[in-house]
C-alpha cells in the first residue's frame, strides 16, 4: 500500500570536498485521496531532497533542500525552516542531537528532518572509499567507537585493530 525510498549517495568533488546527497521518496500503490486532492497509484506524495557539502573533518560548509513534492504543496514547500542553520556542524560531533534540538517536532520538516538523520553514516561511508582501513598510524581510525561491533572493548576491534583495543568497557 505504501512505498518509501531512501536513497543515498556520496560523492567527492575535484576541489576537494564531499557532498552527500540525500532523498526521500513516499507512493502509493493505489488511489490515495487526500485533503489536497487525489494521488494516483505511484505518484509522489513526497519527493524530499538534501544536499550538504562537507569537509575532510566533516564540518558542514553548505546545505540545500528540495521539496518537489508534498501533500500540501504551496504550503509544506514554501514555509520551510531554514535549514542551512545546519552550516557549521559536524556530522560526527553532536550532530543528532544538534538537528533534533533546531528542527524536532513543529520547528522543522518531519521528512526533510529524517532525512539529516542517514548523513553522518552515509558520509562515513563514503569517506572509508579513501582511507585504508586498517592503516597503523598515531591516530585512532576514524570508525572505532561508532557502533557496538566496533567499540575499543569488543572483540572485532582486539582482532583487527590489535593496537587500539581497551580490555574493558568504559561504561
Amino acid at each position: 500500500m505504501h512505498q518509501r525510498s531512501v536513497k543515498l549517495d556520496g560523492f567527492k568533488r575535484a576541489d576537494g570536498l564531499w557532498d552527500i546527497e540525500a532523498r526521500l521518496l513516499d507512493s502509493k500503490d493505489q488511489d490515495y485521496p487526500l485533503s489536497s486532492g487525489l494521488r494516483k497509484p505511484g505518484e509522489a506524495v513526497h519527493d524530499i531532497s538534501v544536499r550538504v557539502t562537507v569537509d575532510g573533518k566533516m564540518n558542514i560548509i553548505e546545505a540545500v533542500t528540495s521539496v518537489d513534492a508534498t501533500p500540501y504543496m504551496g504550503y509544506c514547500d514554501t514555509n520551510l525552516p531554514d535549514y542551512s542553520r545546519i552550516v557549521g556542524l559536524n556530522l560526527f560531533k553532536g550532530f543528532l542531537k544538534a538537528v533534533k534540538d533546531m528542527f524536532g517536532a513543529t520547528r522543522g520538516c518531519a521528512h526533510l528532518s529524517e532525512l539529516l538523520m542517514f548523513l553522518p553514516t552515509a558520509a562515513l561511508q563514503t569517506f572509508a572509499s579513501e582511507v585504508v582501513d586498517n592503516a597503523d598510524s598515531e591516530h585512532k581510525p576514524y570508525q572505532l567507537d561508532r557502533c557496538h561491533a566496533l567499540s575499543s572493548h569488543s572483540e572485532t576491534v582486539r582482532r583487527y585493530y590489535p593496537r587500539w583495543y581497551r580490555n574493558q568497557n568504559p561504561g
